[in-house]
């Protein structure tokens, strides 16, 4: 589960504050132009709109976690995002949605996955969710929850994998992240954390293909049904082959 941990960017820091009063003493040349893009939305007036129970994920029920366990961002333009990062609750699906509703827990992730494969998401991913315990890692990631504990394999159903996976692929389609363990992690190779989640028995050689077929699903929804020479004989030729006949036919009895 995300980790309780103090991400020094919650609301505007000292270390921001400090940066405004050097920019207004001696110019702009004081603040990297990384910082002001990370800052813009700090400015009054200049936040982008958001909608009330908008959801990233089709099929993910929106339920909001307390604005104590996540950072407002403007992802990926602030911040790059190259990452999802698999965690195991350590408790019920009604229990980690309680926590992340917590703003003394001081943790949560973007998105929870029930045993059942419903999924309910609880911060936007244009935000930077306290999940990792690794500031880099919460800026560049999106943390998914799944329900169970990590010593009990049979938490990990049929329902849940799938409908990870489906959530992993449009993820890493919106982003442009390799499916791949190297970019699809468990929170214990988070460098600097001392969890273990998602444990021994998460099937990361079931999980990864399944990313991908559902990646390779999406892909082919989107690009609309095509057919090729070699297998799906074209509809148009067909007709004409079907015309040429019907031509051929007639000219013989005609002869």
């Amino acid at each position: 589960m995300g980790e309780t941990t103090n991400d020094s960017d919650r609301g505007i820091s000292r270390r921001a504050l400090f940066i405004g009063g050097a920019v207004a003493a001696v110019g702009t040349a004081v603040l990297a132009r990384d910082e002001l893009g990370r800052l813009w939305w700090r400015t009054p007036g200049v936040e982008k709109p958001r909608k009330e129970g908008e959801v990233d994920f089709g099929g993910a029920r929106w339920v909001a976690a307390s604005s104590a366990n996540w950072r407002r961002a403007d992802r990926p333009d602030d911040y790059g995002v190259d990452r999802v990062i698999i965690h195991v609750t350590q408790g019920s699906f009604k229990s980690a949605v309680k926590v992340f509703q917590d703003p003394g827990h001081g943790a949560a992730a973007h998105y929870i996955v029930g045993k059942d494969g419903r999924i309910t998401q609880m911060i936007r991913e244009l935000d930077v969710a306290f999940h990792a315990g690794n500031r880099e890692f919460n800026e560049r990631s999106v943390g998914i929850e799944h329900e169970g504990f990590v010593d009990r394999p049979e938490d990990f159903t049929d329902a849940m994998y799938e409908a990870s996976a489906r959530l992993t692929a449009r993820i890493c389609a919106r982003y442009d992240i390799a499916v791949d363990r190297e970019h699809i992690i468990g929170h214990v190779e988070v460098p600097g954390t001392d969890h273990t989640d998602p444990g021994p028995h998460w099937d990361w050689d079931r999980y990864i293909p399944l990313v991908r077929a559902a990646a390779k699903r999406d892909a082919e929804r989107t690009a609309g049904p095509s057919a090729s020479p070699s297998t799906k004989p074209s509809a148009t030729l067909g007709a004409d082959a079907s015309a040429a006949r019907k031509a051929t036919t007639a000219a013989e009895r005609g002869a």
